[in-house]
C-alpha cells in the first residue's frame, strides 16, 4: 500500500521561505484552493484508531482519501494513503451521508506547491490556523525532508498534529 512521509512546520515568514525555495532551484507547480471535508465512521471512532476519511475538492478535481494510522518516520510521520478520483462530489457526499458517515469538519486552505530535491513542498495558508510548510516524500525520504526544511529556515520540531486535529482543538477552546 502507498505511504506518504511528511513533515509540517509553522511558517512565520512565508516570503523568506519563497525566497529560499527559489534559491534551491525549486520548480513551481501551481496554486490551488482546497476544501477538505472530513468524515466520522458510523461504527468506528477515527480519532481513536488514528484514521481519516477525507473528500478533497481542489480546483474542480475531487478525491476520496483514506489515511491509515500514523507511524513515526525518522522525526516525521508516515501513514498509508489510498486515493480515488471522483467525478461527482455532490453524489459522493450524499452517498457517504446515506451510509451513516457524519461530517466532522472542513479545512479550507490556499496551497502553493513546489518540487525541490525529490520532495513536494507546499506553502499552506489554512483558514483559522495560519501558514504552514508541508514537505512530502516524493522519493526523498524523511532525512532528506529534514535537510530541505533546514535549508528553508524552518527550525524547531515539526508539527505532529493534522490540520483537522488543530482545527478541532481550536474550535473546542472557543466553546
Amino acid at each position: 500500500m502507498p505511504k506518504e512521509v511528511e513533515l509540517k512546520y509553522r511558517c512565520k515568514e512565508p516570503e523568506e521561505v519563497l525566497r529560499r525555495l527559489e534559491a534551491l532551484g525549486a520548480r513551481y507547480v501551481g496554486e490551488y484552493q482546497q476544501v477538505d471535508v472530513y468524515f466520522q465512521h458510523p461504527c468506528k471512532d477515527f480519532a481513536q484508531s488514528d484514521e481519516a476519511l477525507r473528500v478533497r475538492v481542489s480546483e474542480g478535481a475531487v478525491e476520496l482519501t483514506y489515511k491509515g494510522p500514523r507511524e513515526r518516520a525518522a522525526g516525521g510521520k508516515s501513514r498509508e494513503e489510498l486515493i480515488v478520483s471522483v467525478s461527482d462530489p455532490g453524489q459522493l457526499l450524499e452517498m457517504l451521508r446515506r451510509l451513516g458517515f457524519q461530517e466532522v469538519a472542513r479545512v479550507r486552505k490556499r496551497r502553493r506547491v513546489f518540487l525541490a530535491e525529490g520532495a513536494e513542498v507546499s506553502l499552506d495558508y489554512v483558514e483559522e490556523l495560519g501558514v504552514f510548510v508541508e514537505l512530502e516524500d516524493r522519493g526523498a525520504g524523511a532525512e532528506k525532508l529534514r535537510e530541505i526544511a533546514e535549508s528553508l529556515g524552518l527550525g524547531g520540531p515539526p508539527v505532529e498534529e493534522t490540520y483537522l486535529e488543530m482545527l478541532l482543538r481550536a474550535s473546542a477552546r472557543a466553546t
